[in-house]
């Protein structure tokens, strides 16, 4: 299974592609972030951030996509920019076809790390672990994306389940 992986942010939205199954270890297909100029408004941010997702979805076609759930902060415009991302990811794979499930942040620190109140710097090193890498993926949006996708990946959710029965379906199609 394949899967894209994506820390939703208006500045930054981390992108990780990780190819596995559940109980493997998965392997990194690819990371990164899409950035959005700070000076356009929140339309054209968005409509950016939509532009650079494509570009990813085209280049390494994730079966899944799995996006971090936003959760309450206290600063109120940064939770609005956020589940702004969220939603641009969420309706960028949706037109292609792909299963989206959102995981909370605590959930995706317990698959990654064991623990759901871990911080960034133990997500990244376990992530580092786990994808056998030189270094934890930079910036920490990357590495959160990447935990994503590793967290679906591992839960074997019927998301994943319905997925590989699609990705089936298609291969005896073509």
């Amino acid at each position: 299974m394949r899967v894209m992986g994506i820390d939703p942010g208006l500045t930054r939205c981390g992108v990780g592609v990780v190819e596995g199954r559940v109980g493997r270890p998965p392997t990194l297909i690819g990371v990164g972030v899409v950035r959005t100029p700070s000076d356009l408004d929140v339309a054209r941010r968005l409509l950016a951030l939509e532009q650079g997702l494509e570009v990813w979805l085209d280049e390494h076609r994730p079966e899944a996509v799995a996006i971090e759930r936003v959760f309450a902060q206290h600063n109120l415009a940064s939770v609005m920019d956020t589940a702004q991302a969220a939603g641009v990811a969420a309706l960028t794979a949706a037109r292609r076809g792909l299963p989206v499930t959102f995981h909370t942040p605590s959930e995706v620190k317990a698959a990654v790390t064991g623990s759901g109140s871990a911080d960034k710097a133990q997500v990244a090193a376990m992530v580092t672990r786990i994808l056998k890498l030189d270094a934890a993926p930079k910036p920490a949006d990357a590495a959160d994306a990447v935990a994503i996708a590793i967290c679906h990946v591992w839960r074997g959710s019927t998301t994943n389940r319905y997925a590989a029965a699609v990705a089936a379906a298609k291969g005896k199609n073509q």
